[in-house]
């Protein structure tokens, strides 16, 4: 039966992503944490009599966009290495300056700075893989945001560990603490082939079929990734990875911007996920990843910002734009990628990226209430023939008006609900005058 605590939002348009339609004069009813009801306006309103309702004028509700790839406490690195190649900028600026400033502090802090920008662009849920994981799940837990940490694991130490059976063993350490929550899930992430040995590849996918760890790890990132492998193994890191029993659908390999037959039939036959990260890719010169022949093979490609240190920025809405672009250059067809197929890679695909499409990516009574709204109130957005062009072709973060994670208000009218941004940007700014000072 209807209860008194339920929300009504009722605006212009609701895109659902359960089909390919536009509801018009629809409301969606809001209940504790979930989707409770989708249904006509007037319908709703004498269902739902004692429910708050919401009226948002020309807006349209979607899912929250899923962000399935990034590094949240880099945004303290934004713009400190511009235009160089990715190992340059690697080997000679971030790795040097993560050596030397990264910590619980430093991670808790630039996870916080990032989880504001990407709730006030739209982002509900955002998967992670940097150090010290459990002061970063603090923050997003602390905050009400959905997030998977994919505790890193690498050959070598860093400030976070010592050797790979260091960082598998804090993996599990995190699992075991947020198992629980109902916002938080602790994932293994090996960083890439050529930073992990077969040893720790192969215990970690042993260790993530007996606790239901998800993995995530960068792959085929660029032609040089790729070309190493063969000169050093004589095989594609995929194919490695194969032989040594490591991909399942429980696995997301980032980044993928070198993919021939070889690799897709792997990734096919295992149900591996690939994450797209194209601004990131594109301003590190890493290479151009085949969308549309992945999802030609059938192949879930969902999409990811990467980190704001190689973006520079987390806005989800920006980034399905430049996927849109992209897949139809690089195929050379202008029918690539259509409008609805790349809010898809950003919002169902991620969840299924994820194994979260029962709960969130798209709005369906009995799924959580995550849920964000877009403001067409703009001259930018006008006139409107179709809305969900103008959400990929025209639109941005900026045009988020309202955001609900898990049925919380985060985001009203364009402003963040729980934070004190001034406090963020002091915070921010000490961080540059000490780094920038070094």
């Amino acid at each position: 039966m209807p209860t008194s605590n339920a929300t009504l939002i009722t605006p212009k348009w609701i895109l659902t992503l359960e089909n390919e339609h536009i509801l018009t004069n629809h409301s969606l009813v809001i209940e504790q944490d979930i989707i409770r009801d989708i249904l006509p306006s007037d319908d709703a309103r004498k269902q739902y009599a004692s429910a708050q309702e919401i009226t948002l004028e020309n807006q349209l509700i979607m899912p929250g966009l899923i962000n399935t790839h990034g590094h949240a406490a880099m945004n303290l690195f934004k713009g400190l290495a511009d235009d160089l190649p990715l190992m340059t900028w690697l080997e000679e600026h971030i790795w040097p300056a993560e050596g030397q400033w990264v910590s619980e502090q430093f991670v808790a802090d630039g996870t916080k700075l990032a989880i504001a920008e990407m709730l006030l662009s739209g982002t509900t849920c955002f998967s992670d893989m940097y150090f010290f994981p459990e002061a970063a799940a603090e923050k997003a837990a602390d905050h009400g945001i959905r997030a998977t940490f994919y505790s890193p694991i690498l050959d070598f130490p860093t400030p976070y560990g010592t050797d790979a059976d260091d960082y598998i063993e804090k993996s599990i350490q995190a699992h075991d603490r947020f198992k629980h929550h109902p916002l938080i899930d602790i994932g293994f992430g090996p960083h890439a082939p050529y930073t992990v040995s077969d040893e720790p590849l192969i215990k970690v996918r042993s260790l993530a079929d007996q606790l239901g760890m998800p993995i995530q790890i960068h792959l085929h990132e660029t032609a040089f990734e790729v070309q190493d492998a063969l000169d050093k193994t004589q095989q594609r890191p995929s194919e490695r990875l194969q032989k040594l029993g490591f991909f399942g659908p429980d696995v997301q390999a980032v980044h993928v911007t070198q993919a021939n037959d070889t690799d897709m039939t792997i990734f096919k036959e295992h149900g591996v996920h690939v994450i797209h990260c194209p601004e990131s890719n594109l301003k590190l010169a890493s290479g151009f990843c085949p969308v549309q022949a992945l999802k030609d093979k059938g192949i879930n490609v969902a999409l990811g910002t990467d980190g704001a240190a190689s973006n520079n920025d987390l806005d989800m809405l920006g980034e399905l734009h430049t996927a849109a672009l992209l897949a139809k250059g690089v195929s050379n067809d202008a029918s690539a990628l259509p409008a609805l197929e790349a809010i898809k890679m950003a919002t169902i695909n991620g969840a299924k990226a994820l194994g979260k499409e029962d709960l969130i990516g798209s709005l369906k009574p009995g799924k959580q209430a995550d849920i964000i709204s877009i403001d067409f109130n703009h001259i930018s957005l006008t006139p409107v023939y179709d809305p969900v062009s103008h959400l990929v072709y025209s639109a941005n973060g900026s045009r988020v008006d309202h955001v609900w994670i898990a049925g919380k208000l985060q985001v009203k009218n364009k402003q963040l609900c729980h934070f004190n941004i001034q406090q963020l940007q002091e915070t921010a700014e000490h961080w540059a005058n000490k780094i920038q000072a070094s």
